[in-house]
């Protein structure tokens, strides 16, 4: 046998080597790639807050349902929290109080874009949601897989909780 055929394996193999060590390396160069969405993100939350309650409202931290504004502990008011900007989009609470207790919690924004976020989302929604109206405080846990989302559904359900004075 030609003794040049001996090396051409090895020759394939540093040649394979080097290919793959660099597309490796061009892989995890690679940025992840961010919406504008958080730009534009500001635009809808008066809407979303001025039709999911009744009444006055221009501000989204300070809407309420019932006419009796100052009083906690008496009346069913409703106050949207404010919108917070998590990564993958924007995060904002919805609470109804009666009585000087919470009742009912609802997320009025949350990231949807892909079926990757509505399948996060369906699930941690739910949970946060059942969390939030056990506690009656914003001292929830993070739900594993929705780490993001749970920051801001909880920083915009303080939000909310501090507008209804609660």
């Amino acid at each position: 046998m030609h003794p040049l055929k001996k090396n051409r394996p090895l020759r394939r193999i540093v040649l394979a080597s080097a290919v793959t060590a660099s597309g490796l390396v061009m892989l995890l160069a690679l940025k992840p790639h961010t919406t504008p969405e958080i730009a534009v993100a500001p635009a809808p939350a008066p809407s979303s807050s001025s039709t999911a309650t009744a009444g006055s409202g221009g501000s989204s931290s300070s809407s309420g349902s019932s006419g009796s504004s100052g009083s906690t502990t008496t009346g069913t008011k409703t106050v949207t929290g404010d919108t917070v900007q998590t990564r993958w989009g924007p995060v904002q609470v919805k609470i109804t109080v009666k009585n000087g207790k919470i009742t009912d919690v609802t997320a009025v924004q949350y990231p949807s874009d892909n079926p990757r976020d509505q399948e996060i989302n369906s699930n941690a929604l739910p949970q946060l949601r059942s969390e939030a109206l056990a506690a009656q405080s914003a001292s929830i846990d993070t739900v594993s897989g929705a780490t993001y989302t749970s920051d801001g559904y909880r920083q915009s359900l303080q939000s909310a909780l501090d507008s209804a004075g609660l």
